[in-house]
């Protein structure tokens, strides 16, 4: 038995995991106030990931262009970035913080966008924009490397070391959830409140599901102030939920201003949520409280009642980002589950030094397959031609079709879902996240034993 980690062999992407590298950055952005990221780059790398925002949160969201067009490619483009500088701060009298987001195009060309930022804090910003509160923030995510993980990895690290400042102890604890959804980050401040641990969370996106009020449509934001940003600083410590996403902050925050960091592991389960709750108590000092013991007895008895009679050696085939595929495989191996084959969708050569990929394979006592690098053709053809069976798929939405022309039930996790209504109000982290995502599991697999007229013994049931 092994569990083998390898990198996906075939040169070429059919049918990609993830975007690019200035989705995430984007990303990043639309969780701060006040803020209006510029993309620069052509319309489309806007124009898209515009559109995977809208389809998975069903919101608007306000992001930018600098809209490059040919002659961009021989003459250069910074004074596109100059030109959408000042519109931007024109248009929106309320904007503080503006992220200059580099693409690939304009990373082979090599504009200079730190230059031009210079630039426009000595001459525009003084100039026309005289006492007005403006930060523009250069962010490099060129989008033919990485993934748009990494540009969210990147961004939160930009910034954070653009804003934080070293001044008096805040007392709070920085919380660096990484690319979750607004349930997730209400469950994580439940646990917050009933432990009275004063935070600031990175990002405040609960406000992504937006009210449709009398006066009109609202625009989704985030609610993480420049403030927030600032006082990172002065934390008792940071802990980073997800180690791709977000933990260069937590890095950057300890080397440079001397807060501790924990990173990991993605709250995702109750032993996950354990370790979290934790940390959280040693960092602080506070105890875990009855409440939360009583929510983790809850969650418990919910886990018990499905795993062991329904879900216990049920076949799983999970793909997304390295946090969210490995903290699942945990959640379903305590599940009594059996994890086949996790798809990590980046070039990230580090995946196979990751300490729960190591812990996975000391540990699993069948055969697994982890591939780096991975796209979705990987899961299609072990379906298809290798004979791989499955009884579930965990994934977003992309992977849909593997699941219709397999016959085989899939729960949407991850991001985005488009083909669901409302996920992204459900959590995954925490013990909330573990009771749903156990029921969730369960009547994935109850309805698929509908629509293939299965009798009950093919779910443990005697």
């Amino acid at each position: 038995m092994s569990c083998e980690v390898k990198e996906k062999e075939r040169a070429g992407i059919i049918n990609p995991i993830f975007t690019c590298q200035p989705c995430g950055a984007q990303y990043a952005s639309i969780g701060i106030k006040d803020c209006i990221g510029i993309v620069h780059g052509g319309q489309g790398c806007v124009m898209f990931v515009r559109l995977l925002f809208s389809q998975h949160f069903k919101e608007s969201f306000e992001l930018a262009s600098s809209s490059l067009h040919e002659d961009a490619a021989v003459f250069g483009a910074l004074r596109r970035i100059e030109e959408a500088v000042d519109v931007l701060l024109m248009r929106y009298p309320h904007i503080k913080v503006v992220p200059i987001i580099t693409t690939c195009s304009t990373e082979i060309i090599g504009d200079d966008i730190d230059g031009v930022v210079n630039k426009l804090n000595r001459g525009l910003l003084k100039k026309k924009f005289a006492g007005r509160e403006v930060y523009l923030v250069p962010i490099h995510t060129p989008s033919f490397t990485g993934s748009m993980v990494s540009g969210y990895n990147i961004a939160v690290k930009d910034f954070v070391k653009y804003f934080a400042k070293k001044g008096e102890p805040n007392g709070k604890v920085n919380l660096i959830t990484g690319w979750v959804n607004p349930g997730d980050v209400t469950a994580l401040k439940h646990l917050l409140s009933e432990m009275k641990v004063d935070a600031t969370v990175l990002f405040e996106i609960e406000s992504f599901d937006s009210p449709l009020m009398p006066e009109g449509n609202t625009v989704s934001h985030g609610n993480t102030t420049v403030e927030d940003l600032t006082g990172t600083a002065n934390a008792i410590g940071t802990i980073a939920l997800n180690r791709y996403e977000g933990g260069q902050a937590a890095e950057y925050l300890e080397k440079k201003f001397g807060v501790s960091a924990v990173i990991g592991p993605t709250p995702i389960g109750i032993r996950n949520t354990d370790i979290f709750l934790k940390n959280l108590s040693t960092m602080t000092g506070k105890p875990i409280p009855k409440s939360l013991v009583h929510e983790r007895g809850i969650a418990i008895d919910a886990i018990t009642d499905v795993a062991h009679m329904f879900l216990a050696d049920k076949k799983v085939a999970i793909y997304g980002s390295a946090d969210l595929v490995i903290g699942l495989a945990q959640f379903c191996l305590d599940m009594e589950m059996k994890p086949m084959l996790l798809l990590l969708g980046d070039d990230n050569k580090s995946y196979i030094k990751d300490p729960r990929i190591e812990e996975l394979q000391k540990n699993v006592d069948y055969d697994m397959e982890i591939i780096t690098n991975a796209d979705l053709w990987e899961l299609e053809d072990r379906i298809k031609n290798k004979g791989l069976k499955l009884d579930l798929i965990l994934g977003h939405s992309k992977g849909r079709f593997i699941s219709i022309d397999n016959n085989i039930p899939m729960l949407r996790v991850g991001f985005p879902v488009y083909d669901r209504a409302g996920f992204y109000r459900y959590p995954i982290m925490g013990y909330a996240g573990a009771i749903w995502l156990a029921e969730a599991i369960a009547n994935t697999i109850f309805t698929d034993m509908e629509y293939q007229k299965n009798r009950e013994w093919i779910l443990n049931v005697w």
